[in-house]
């Protein structure tokens, strides 16, 4: 079922087929979506002529309101979608080149973000797609599995997943239709985190945390650690640097008493 972001790109288009022309690539791709790409929206919304907050709202907020989220919300909600777009899938030539542009400043974060835009700058779409398909998916199984289940238990939905769609059912989150992956997928917890604090998924204040505490800081800085070292990973190990320090920065931020901080 597609979401009203991709049908609406779709009726401005003219259709799947003219979606999938003006954008550039094969019109079964299209029709298997579900939803935009997060690399995709750009392309989508220059050809559509729709806001990018009307394609994704999940990423890019809510069109025409005014936003209430608090700044520091809002630059987490931005790395959290980041890494998930990361995650999903391997970047194509047109998220690398905005990816390019990433800049940062003398922080920790601020470095780890130059690095994967100075990566981003040299890297090769094809060749990304076959490191991506080495790490995550491979033949039989990849380099690392993406997933809380395995790291906390070893096993392929087991408990945590289990425990994890409770507390998503409870506060109204539920599976996209047609999305293979389980919830506990990194990139889906991110994608889930961004949304929470965007304000797309309306929830309880502290949701946020209660989720990381829950459902991520029990493996997530060691899913990332894994990335940075992993054998096939070139590219991605800026990646799993840049989700590394984010992580570190958010356990530090929800172990202080009010659960804020700076985050640098």
């Amino acid at each position: 079922m597609r979401d009203l972001g991709l049908q609406q790109a779709i009726d401005a288009a003219g259709g799947v087929s003219e979606l999938a022309r003006k954008v550039g690539i094969a019109q079964p791709s299209v029709s298997n979506w579900t939803r935009i790409p997060a690399e995709r929206v750009a392309a989508v919304a220059e050809v559509t002529g729709l806001e990018r907050a009307r394609l994704r709202p999940d990423l890019f907020g809510k069109p025409g309101m005014p936003s209430d989220i608090d700044e520091i919300d809002s630059a987490r909600a931005q790395e959290y979608a980041l890494l998930s777009a990361l995650l999903a899938a391997a970047p194509d030539a047109d998220f690398l080149a905005r990816l390019a542009q990433l800049r940062g400043d003398a922080t920790p974060l601020g470095l780890a973000h130059a690095a994967l835009g100075e990566a981003a700058a040299s890297a090769d779409a094809e060749k990304l797609s076959r490191e991506y398909f080495d790490l995550f998916i491979g033949l039989g199984r990849g380099e690392i599995l993406p997933y809380a289940s395995y790291y906390l238990t070893g096993f392929l939905h087991d408990r945590p997943l289990a425990r994890l769609r409770d507390d998503l059912q409870a506060i109204g989150i539920e599976r996209v239709e047609g999305n293979a992956e389980p919830e506990d997928h990194a990139a889906i917890l991110c994608e889930i985190m961004a949304g929470v604090l965007n304000g797309t998924f309306e929830a309880p204040a502290g949701t946020d945390r209660e989720l990381f505490e829950r459902h991520m800081a029990p493996w997530i800085g060691r899913f990332f650690a894994d990335i940075e070292r992993a054998e096939h990973a070139d590219f991605y190990r800026r990646v799993g640097a840049l989700g590394r320090l984010f992580m570190q920065v958010e356990m530090e931020a929800f172990a202080l008493p009010d659960g804020k901080a700076k985050r640098n």
